[in-house]
């Protein structure tokens, strides 16, 4: 898959629904996914695979992810600048 077809398919992925989501998700697609390394961008893809409920809990603060990997991309995603 070309890196446009997998961005556009990814950006499809990012619409979680809640707005909120929906934002930090794309944030970090569009500041961070091009020059994150395999490892990270496989941490990304698993937390897409992640239920809403948890991610908004987790985004919140109202809870921390067990996986060290989830726990690292999601304070990456919230460090990102607005």
């Amino acid at each position: 898959m070309s890196e446009d077809a997998e961005l556009k398919r990814l950006r499809w992925r990012c619409r979680r629904g809640m707005r909120e989501l929906d934002q930090l998700m794309l944030r970090y697609l569009d500041g961070r996914w091009t020059s994150a390394d395999d490892a990270e961008r496989a941490q990304f893809l698993r937390l897409m695979d992640t239920e809403d409920d948890k991610l908004w809990r987790w985004f919140m603060g109202r809870e921390r992810p067990e996986d060290t990997g989830l726990a690292l991309i999601v304070e990456r995603i919230l460090a990102l600048p607005h």
